[in-house]
């Protein structure tokens, strides 16, 4: 089929969406060529997602104004259904898959291959083939969805798409989960998707993914288009994006601070071994580390490589691992069986699951924000409220977040305003040792860059941070020391001066 490059498949006017007391669109305007790959970016809170939300129909006709046009022709999408049955797919960045059914059960849920009112499997697991080789994914289409990792996953997710006929694929942080090969594996069908005549918008706070696969970026702040970007006429800039998603140039998205600390240790991890009965074998093995005053260690290494499972170790050991070696905290031995163990102790831990472990998202800024120290609130075990509303404002002041109030549930608030919380929930307990495990995983570059100066602004004071991230940028920026971690090993250690991405990853392959 001969595809007119340049030709509108997609315009939006004037798109406007509110909540309670929250203007989330504010008259957005834009357009999208066909086969193109469009971006879009913005601050979290900027109305990314609610936007795809209205084009897909999530949000349906009448709960916004303006109009939608698919091919020059207005859309009222009143379901998801509506929007799929244009050619219009969305995949989120938590994935929609069953993982006790099979990949060719998950690809054709809900638009199943019948055969005289009954599912015709053999059809089904035949075309469920050639949906896989069309994403390259070389898998039997009777294993079930568990048996892959995020990366194959993703790929099914896409296949699933495409046996719908989809002609505008929309991804909502597509690689937030990914490793590096599973993110150029991504690119790489994106793109033949593109020469096919696939329309992709993506949704991206990772700066270099988008200078290097966007044909076009369009920009937006506060709920409003502030530009689009051309590709080829060299607009799309990491600079370029920056200032326009924040309103200001950010020289250095890692703010500079003095790389000097105190020589006290504060905690020190002697010969840890972690061995998962669940897994059946070791995943941590003869871990050697120390943690200055006042200083960041950064773990760097693959996903799976052991950095969380680390945490966890040291934190409570929540999944129950058989651990043997030192946990030394001020020079005393300790033995954390239990999380509230760790935490009066002093440790806290940020998860990377900000939404699965972090937050009780359904409860409010105020009740998140105190939930991990309730005792500072309490008087004889009843909570005093007006203490609880004195804390959750002074954090949300310190820490900038973005919402109406401390009443507003955290589930309405963007990525970055949620880790926002995140963060003062722990910071309540006033820990010596603070654990941030991907800190800013699917946060625009705004938000990073207050996450880091808070960062700074915690090691100034006083406390000692570990740092786990598969950021390499995030890694070199702001740590003091880097740790190096493969296999459930450390490979190295390095200070920062001598710390690249080069010999990072040369210890990151190690087995």
């Amino acid at each position: 089929m001969d595809i007119e490059m340049n030709t509108p498949i997609l315009e939006m006017k004037g798109i406007t969406k509110e909540f309670p007391g929250v203007k989330a669109l504010d008259n957005v305007t834009f357009q999208v060529a066909k086969g193109e790959i469009r971006f879009l970016v913005g601050e979290n809170g900027a109305g990314k997602s609610t936007l795809m939300k209205v084009l897909s129909g999530v949000y349906p006709h009448g709960q916004y104004t303006g109009d939608i046009l698919i091919n020059g022709e207005v859309q009222k999408f009143g379901t998801i259904r509506d929007s799929e049955r244009m050619g219009v797919a969305i995949i989120y960045q938590e994935l929609a898959l069953f993982p006790e059914l099979t990949i060719y059960e998950n690809i054709f849920m809900g638009h199943e291959i019948s055969n005289a009112s009954r599912v015709d499997w053999n059809e089904t697991i035949k075309q469920a083939n050639k949906m896989l080789k069309r994403v390259r994914l070389n898998v039997n289409p009777e294993a079930k969805i568990r048996s892959l990792g995020v990366g194959k996953q993703q790929l099914v997710e896409i296949a699933k798409t495409l046996s719908k006929d989809v002609k505008l694929l929309i991804l909502d942080e597509p690689t937030a989960a990914l490793n590096e090969d599973d993110v150029e594996n991504l690119f790489v069908l994106l793109r033949e998707l593109k020469a096919q005549g696939v329309t992709c918008i993506m949704i991206s706070h990772k700066l270099k993914e988008v200078t290097e696969l966007a044909d076009s970026v369009t920009v937006l702040r506060d709920g409003q288009t502030i530009c689009t970007l051309d590709a080829k006429k060299g607009e799309v800039t990491e600079d370029a994006l920056i200032k326009n998603m924040v309103g200001r140039e950010i020289e250095d998205i890692h703010p500079k601070r003095d790389h000097q600390r105190s020589e006290e240790t504060v905690l020190e991890v002697k010969n840890l071994n972690a061995y998962d009965p669940k897994l059946n074998r070791d995943i941590l093995k003869d871990m050697n580390f120390n943690l200055k005053k006042g200083e960041i260690i950064g773990f760097a290494g693959l996903m799976g490589s052991g950095r969380t499972e680390l945490a966890l170790s040291i934190f409570g050991n929540t999944p129950g691992y058989r651990l043997s070696g030192d946990i030394l905290l001020h020079g005393e031995k300790k033995n954390f069986n239990h999380p509230k163990d760790a935490i009066d102790a002093g440790i806290a831990y940020v998860t990377e699951d900000r939404k699965g472990n972090g937050l009780v998202l359904d409860q409010t800024i105020k009740e998140n924000t105190t939930l991990a120290n309730l005792h500072d609130i309490s008087n004889r075990y009843v909570i005093d409220e007006n203490i609880e509303i004195k804390v959750a404002n002074e954090y949300k002041d310190a820490m900038n977040t973005k919402a109406p109030s401390i009443m507003q549930k955290v589930v309405n608030l963007s990525g970055g305003n949620q880790q926002k919380v995140s963060l003062a929930k722990w910071l309540f307990v006033k820990p010596d040792v603070l654990i941030l495990d991907e800190p800013t995983r699917g946060i625009d570059v705004g938000a990073k860059f207050e996450i880091y100066t808070i960062m700074n602004q915690l090691v100034e004071q006083g406390m000692s941070i570990i740092m786990l991230s598969s950021e390499l940028s995030e890694v070199l920026g702001m740590s003091d020391r880097v740790y190096v971690v493969s296999q459930g090993k450390i490979t190295g250690e390095l200070p920062v001066e001598e710390a690249t991405q080069e010999n990072i990853m040369v210890l990151a392959t190690q087995e």
